[in-house]
């Protein structure tokens, strides 16, 4: 099952992604992402998050075309994204996509990154979507569809990454290791297309640059 996600990035809109809209069979508003989908005119499947974000017009909308709402208390543990990743799950998404949750505060996109590790999410396929880019993990092995010119940034998190094989990108790596204090993954280039990323151990973050 396909879920979609919808953030809280300030300047974000919903605009560029109506075809990957149309195609979600799960559409979760995390808070104040319900604010774009409102203002596009589109309801989502299900509201998640403590609502501190939320405008009240958006809400009452979202109460009349009756969307399943699951408000937290404001004192929680989680984040708004996480309680809505963790319910994807719960409703057997196979493949999530997050919008919405790049750009704005540095603090909660540094942490949205860090969601892609999430246990649970193991056996998902989870991106970070905006216009310019996709960030998601590499789970051992990873096909990079992309054009010819994008760039490619590979990141370990939360410790070094061994093992790293690389295909189709400009600067490659055979079994090579990556470490979480050092910026050597940054700004590859895709030379060939399709492009491969292997990884046999450690978390490793792949950053996809859009330049069509």
């Amino acid at each position: 099952m396909y879920a979609v996600i919808v953030a809280n990035a300030p300047a974000f809109t919903v605009e560029p992604f109506y075809g990957l809209l149309s195609h979600a069979d799960l559409l979760i508003a995390a808070d104040g992402g319900g604010n774009s989908l409102h203002r596009a005119g589109l309801t989502p499947d299900l509201l998640v998050g403590d609502l501190d974000s939320l405008k009240p017009q958006a809400l009452h909308a979202f109460r009349q075309a009756g969307v399943v709402i699951r408000q937290y208390p404001t004192a929680k543990d989680e984040t708004d994204l996480e309680l809505a990743l963790l319910q994807a799950v719960d409703a057997n998404a196979t493949r999530i996509d997050i919008l919405g949750a790049l750009g704005g505060r540095f603090d909660q996109s540094l942490a949205n990154v860090a969601l892609l590790a999430l246990p649970e999410l193991a056996s998902c396929r989870v991106r970070l979507l905006d216009a310019e880019q996709e960030v998601y993990l590499a789970h051992r092995s990873v096909v990079i569809n992309g054009a010819i010119g994008d760039v490619v940034s590979l990141l370990p998190l939360g410790g070094p990454a061994h093992g790293i094989t690389t295909r189709g990108l400009e600067y490659s790596l055979y079994e090579a290791d990556l470490y979480f204090q050092h910026s050597r993954g940054i700004s590859n280039t895709i030379i060939t297309t399709p492009a491969h990323v292997s990884v046999r151990e450690g978390l490793l973050v792949v950053v996809h640059r859009f330049t069509r």
